[in-house]
């Protein structure tokens, strides 16, 4: 893998690591050969992605599948079904995988009737399966603190230290407070508290549910071995110490602590070409608020949609972009997005709060895997660049 990164530096090695840990997708390979390398150019300074490099590796992991499954005469769903990684299997990098993995097959199981009937219905059907960490791994030293305060008027403030950017970090942050403290929602304050050095560590990689989550029940479980006193800061702590340094000389090394899974099926009009309806199966450990964790879900497969059919950024000889105004880069509208049948899997992840795995890294990983299916099945051409060439279609 060649990853141009601009002309900084910037995130690049990081999403150069995260495509080679990741080049494998949800599946056992028996030889696994990767190299990677981020390289400085004159293009425009690159950034991160939901999916951090995950798109990109595993967008080539699909299509190889996909191949092989016309080679041997099996449809992509059963050439996922044989090969998908199980608990107590190495996978990718060397990491023997733990429970949490059993949601990449109960992803795939939960998309496979759809499958099915869209493909009896003489519709064209591509099917994407994906994997992306949550967390920073890499033998990152994650933790994250929160504090819990009670008033005299039996008010409770919860105080965390996320960003909060429209993916409900706060509601997942007083969810968590009313359930271990059996209190009303209404009578809680989620404070963004920049006054006190709780540290999270970045709102990146699927890592506040997740992380904040655990700091909070913490917080909790200490102010009720205390009695709940009001005007006491009543502080918790969620910490992820357990994963290996990429030059860790071990055999079996943990990656990541956690992982989201996602199988997505992209089905179109045999006469058009046109996405017409999306099913969505994204294992999420569990879904602290189910509504906001479809909002991500379908946010997630516009992105990925985008990502995959239309949007592009290019430069000229000179590294300057082409495309100077929103409008240009072809960002798919509203009124042109196709429904997004969304379903929530949960296989708990072991060792993280409630089973928490996360939704926000995950979500675009498979689709343009899944588009690129879709679009052999109208025209029997394979495509290796994004965006994908239109379908063409002979009548």
């Amino acid at each position: 893998m060649v990853g141009d990164s601009g002309p900084y530096a910037s995130v690049g090695m990081k999403v150069l690591e995260r495509a080679a840990g990741h080049a494998s997708g949800p599946y056992v390979f028996d030889a696994l050969d990767v190299e990677a390398v981020a390289v400085r150019t004159n293009n425009s300074v690159c950034g991160a992605f939901r999916g951090f490099g995950a798109n990109q590796a595993q967008f080539a992991t699909e299509g190889l599948l996909d191949r092989l499954a016309e080679k041997v005469g099996i449809d992509g769903w059963e050439m996922r079904f044989r090969n998908v990684v199980e608990p107590g299997r190495i996978w990718g990098p060397g990491q023997r995988m733990d429970e949490g993995s059993r949601g990449a097959r109960e992803c795939l199981d939960a998309v496979r009737e759809p499958y099915r009937e869209a493909r009896a219905d003489g519709k064209a059907v591509g099917v994407g399966l994906g994997i992306k960490n949550s967390g920073l791994g890499n033998g990152f030293l994650e933790i994250a603190r929160a504090v819990v305060r009670f008033d005299e008027d039996g008010a409770v403030e919860v105080r965390h230290c996320w960003t909060e950017m429209g993916q409900g970090v706060h509601t997942v942050a007083a969810q968590v407070a009313a359930t271990e403290l059996d209190v009303r929602p209404e009578s809680i304050r989620v404070i963004v508290d920049t006054t006190r050095e709780l540290g999270a560590g970045q709102t990146t990689g699927s890592r506040g549910t997740l992380m904040g989550a655990g700091a909070i029940a913490a917080a909790c479980e200490e102010a009720k071995r205390n009695d709940c006193r009001p005007g006491v800061d009543y502080e918790g702590e969620y910490r992820v110490d357990w994963t290996n340094h990429l030059d860790d000389d071990v055999d079996e090394p943990v990656i990541h602590s956690t992982f989201g899974f996602a199988a997505q099926l992209m089905i179109c009009d045999p006469e058009t070409g046109a996405v017409e309806r999306v099913v969505a199966a994204h294992d999420v450990g569990r879904a602290i608020n189910p509504m906001l964790c479809e909002g991500q879900i379908e946010g997630a497969v516009h992105m990925g949609l985008g990502y995959a059919i239309s949007e592009q950024f290019p430069c000229d000889d000179e590294g300057r972009p082409t495309n100077m105004t929103l409008r240009s880069l072809d960002i798919i509208r509203p009124k042109d997005m196709p429904p997004v049948e969304v379903i929530l899997v949960e296989a708990p992840q072991p060792r993280a709060p409630y089973g928490i795995k996360g939704v926000g890294e995950i979500g675009l990983v498979p689709t343009a895997g899944a588009v690129a299916a879709a679009y052999h099945e109208l025209d029997g051409a394979w495509r290796t660049t994004l965006p994908l060439d239109p379908p063409q279609i002979t009548s």
